[in-house]
């Protein structure tokens, strides 16, 4: 499902228009990055935790040549499944 899927889908079900649906959802996901940089963990109790995790520098390799490449610590989001969507998908 591409995000354009989901706009029509939101519409479809709340009877919002494909407009208000597209800024309800870049307004949900906004939200969560804004409280992945503010507090570093977002709960949507049943559907899903994210969560920002810090991953320290580290070296890698180049696929393609095998050298080694430094990488730089950086920060990651974590994504764990609720219970309502692990048992939606079983």
């Amino acid at each position: 499902m591409t995000k354009t899927d989901l706009v029509s889908y939101i519409a479809e079900e709340t009877g919002l228009t494909k407009a208000d649906s597209s800024r309800a959802l870049e307004a949900m996901m906004n939200g969560v990055i804004k409280g992945l940089k503010k507090e570093g963990k977002v709960t949507l109790t049943g559907f899903a935790t994210f969560e920002k995790v810090h991953k320290g520098a580290s070296t890698s390799r180049n696929p393609r040549t095998g050298e080694p490449v430094k990488v730089a610590a950086h920060n990651v989001a974590k994504i764990k499944a609720g219970s309502k969507l692990k048992e939606a998908l079983n």
